[in-house]
Parts: C-alpha cells; structure tokens; sequence
C-alpha cells in the first residue's frame, strides 16, 4: 500500500489518532522503518560477532572461562540496565530526543570497544554498547507503533525488528572476509568490532530530524496542533492539519505503571521475553561450542559459515516470514505458533541421540527452530509491548519487557555453557524446549492487538469528537470545539 497525496485518511475530519489509524502507509513510514532499524542491524551485528571475538582475544590474551563469559555478556547486561532507564527517560522526556541518544552511546561503545587493551576495557566498553542497544529497543518500537497505521502496524515495527537478521548474516560474512584477508587476528577482531559504529553512525543525523510521536506530543504533552501540522508534514500531504478536530487536548494525569491490566500485561510480555531471549541468546552466543561439539574437527572458518547458513537459509527467510504475514495471522498467535514449533524442534534434538552427531539433521532441526524464532517471538515480543501499553507508560513497559528479556539472554549466556558442560548439549537442548513450551503457555495470556487501534487496545476507543487515549483510568478526553 502506497501513500498516493491524499488518501482517504485526510477526508471527514477525526481525531489525531485516527487519522493516523486510518493514513494510507507512505514512503515516510518506510524511511522511518529503515532508521529504526539501523539500531536493530547494529545490534544484532554487535551482539553476535562477540561470539567470534571471544574465541581470538580468548586465546590472545589467555582468558579463563568465567573472563570470557564476562567479555561475551557484558553488551547484554548493558541492554539490560540501558532499556529500564532509557524506555523510562522516553516517556518522560519524549521518544526523539532519547531515540538520538542511544545512537550516540552505541557509536561510543562500538569504537571503545575496537581499541581495548584487556578484558576489563573490553567488557566495560561492551557495557557501554549495550546500554545504548537496550535503550534502542523501546524507543524505536514504540516510535513506529506510535506513527503506523492499524492496519499495518505489525508490519512496520516487524520491518524495524527485521533489519537484525541482516546484521546476523553481516557478521559472519565480514569475519570470514577478514579471516580470507590475512590480516592478523588482532587487527581482526579490533575491526569486527569498530565496524559497529558505522550503521549507527550513518542513522544519528537522520534521528534528529526525525518528529516526535504525535500520539505522545497531542495525549501526553497537550500539543495537538503542532502533532497535527507534524502529522501532514511526515505523511507528505496524506492527512492534512486542516482535518483533525478541536484545539490543543488536555494531558493525561500521570498514572503509576504497575496497576492492574498493565501490570497483567507487563509480567505477560517480559516473561516470555525472558524465556525467548535465554534460548535464542544463550544458543546463539555458545554457537561455535555447539557446533564444535556437532563438528569437532571444524575450523574457525567452517564453525563461520554454518552459522552463516544458519542465519541465511533460516534465519532470515524467517523474519522475511514474519514481516510478510504477521497481521493476517495475528501477532499473538504467531508468538504462539513460534514458541510451540520451538519448542518441538528442540524436544527432537534432545530426545533423538543422532540428531546431535552429525552435521546434517542437527542443522537442518536447528535451523528450523532459527526459522520459527524469527517467523514468531522474537519478532513478536518487539511488537507486542509497542502496542499493549497506554501512551503515558508505552516506553516505560516496553523497557521493562526488553529489559527482563536481556536478563534472560545475560542468564542463557551463562547457564547454557554450564549446561551443556554438565548434562551434555541433549540435555541443554531438552531445558530450551521446556523454556519455550512455558513461552507459549503464557503467550495465551495476552490480548490480540493485530488490526486494532493503539488507543482500542487499551481498552479505549476514541470515537468521533473523543481524544484518542487511555490513561489506564477509563476517562475520555472530549475534545474543546
């Protein structure tokens, strides 16, 4: 669906919420996607070459288990702490300015990263990048939830989630590229990591310029005439200024966050975050250990392009997948449908001895649950939390949901060497489907927010004449005329 002018969304008048509800989808929603999604490249660029990184500076600089460990998760834990306070900052002081922040702190990190000269700088700088990936998380979700259109809304933040699966096949490309180079293993690894800057760095200026959400600037900050003259500009004429009705709203009276419904729904989306992020990141990071022990005569390079494959032939057709169908199939139940065939797949690899010795039936039942993580929760629980929370506490909620997630992926981090160690990779895959079966039951908890307004969602449609919101207290906001 192309904007084309004025679409049917600039006739009849309407509050600001519906109008964007109902504006055609247009080349600003696209562009807004791809500068979001930078944030998403880069973080799934930065996340995962750490695994390749810590295989060379491990033996460079003779680094014990729990070292490595620490140098692997520092960036996880970063997006940990960075979601709770930057999702929290946003709804306070607005999603723009922090959406720029967090471009800044990861550029910073990525460089500091690049010219560590031990373990500690390494980590401390990795904490850094971190920070400003989990920030990254809410502001950019919430944003383009807060610009789509209902129709389509699944869609655009999945587009903007979606630009991960290029930093996945990124990463090992690049390391192989400099691998095939012959450039030491030093300037390697120094360069994998550098490089990180560049996609956050191209997007910094971009960001600035970028408007505010106009849902947050007309509900939260009392500003609907200058949301609504935003509006016509970044929708490039299809919903006019002139259309929405009324004068500036009252805010919202600030509300705690944890209160019945939200707290319902913020336990909901963070649990199965958790339970998402220990698998796929706990997996993910302890990939070359796992294909080691699938492959144990594989070098470096060979460890490389599995994963590789991994990510080309399941990984991204995934998110292709998910972007593709999501609002047709509904986002919760593709969470669902995700989880439950995750859950499946690494039931197999652990209750089938064979699947986990050879190379071929272990990737081919791995890369099926690479696929259905991709083409379910792990888009899913980005989108979800963009959607399920008023506008006053949107970042706030999505940050905690990020947030607890990263924790899982800091646990899985840990606790799947340790498994895998302890009773074996059949044994460690066995607890992964247990953790995604748990993902699934608790997916059927949250409301399905595919189609439906943000404001409808929250339990308060805005009808004609109504300022779309929902302070989590039932009160509507008619409109001064």
């Amino acid at each position: 669906m192309e904007g084309s002018g004025h679409g049917s969304a600039g006739a009849g008048g309407g509050t600001l919420s519906r109008l964007l509800d109902e504006a055609p989808t247009s080349r600003f929603h696209r562009r807004a996607a791809v500068i979001s999604g930078m944030g998403f490249f880069t973080d799934a660029y930065d996340l995962f070459v750490i695994s390749t990184v810590v295989v060379v500076v491990g033996d460079q600089w003779h680094l014990s288990l729990d070292q490595r460990n620490l140098v692997a998760s520092a960036a996880i834990f970063g997006a940990f702490l960075g979601a709770f306070v930057f999702g929290r900052m946003a709804d306070l002081v607005g999603r723009k300015r922090i959406y720029t922040l967090v471009a800044a702190v990861m550029i910073v990190g990525a460089l500091l990263s690049a010219f560590a000269q031990d373990w500690v700088w390494l980590a401390a700088s990795r904490l850094v990048l971190g920070l400003g990936i989990g920030g990254d998380y809410p502001v950019s979700a919430v944003l383009m939830s807060e610009y789509a259109n209902r129709r389509d809304r699944g869609r655009l933040v999945g587009l903007v989630f979606s630009m991960q699966a290029l930093g996945l096949v990124v990463g090992p490309l690049v390391g192989l590229a400099l691998l095939g180079s012959g450039v030491s293993h030093d300037l390697m690894w120094r360069l994998l990591l550098g490089l990180g800057a560049v996609p956050a760095a191209s997007v910094v200026a971009l960001r600035a310029r970028m408007p505010e959400s106009p849902r947050f600037e007309a509900q939260v900050r009392g500003r609907a005439g200058q949301a609504a003259a935003q509006l016509a500009r970044f929708s490039e004429g299809a919903v006019q200024a002139h259309d929405v009705d009324g004068a500036p709203l009252t805010r919202l009276p600030a509300r705690q966050l944890l209160t019945g419904r939200t707290l319902r729904i913020v336990v909901a989306t963070a649990s199965s975050w958790f339970l998402l992020d220990y698998a796929l990141y706990g997996n993910t990071l302890s990939l070359p250990a796992i294909l080691h022990e699938v492959a144990p005569t594989a070098t470096l390079a060979a460890t490389l392009g599995l994963s590789l494959v991994l990510f080309a032939v399941f990984a991204v057709p995934g998110y292709v997948a998910a972007f593709i169908t999501m609002d047709r199939i509904g986002h919760r139940r593709l969470q669902w449908i995700g989880f439950s065939v995750m859950a499946g797949a690494f039931a197999v690899l652990g209750l089938v001895p064979g699947a986990t010795t050879t190379v071929a039936p272990f990737l081919g039942l791995f890369g099926i649950s690479y696929f259905f993580i991709e083409f379910g929760p792990n888009t899913t629980t980005f989108v979800l939390p963009s959607e399920l929370f008023p506008v006053r506490q949107r970042t706030t909620g999505h940050g905690i949901a990020a947030g607890v997630g990263k924790l899982g992926a800091f646990v899985g981090v840990f606790v799947v060497p340790a498994l895998q160690g302890g009773i074996g990779l059949r044994g460690m895959l066995l607890v992964a489907a247990a953790s995604a079966a748990l993902g699934a039951l608790i997916t059927r908890t949250l409301p399905e927010p595919a189609g439906r307004s943000l404001e409808e969602i929250t339990g308060h449609p805005a009808p004609a004449g109504v300022a779309a919101g929902d302070d989590g207290t039932g009160v509507h906001l008619p409109l001064p005329v």
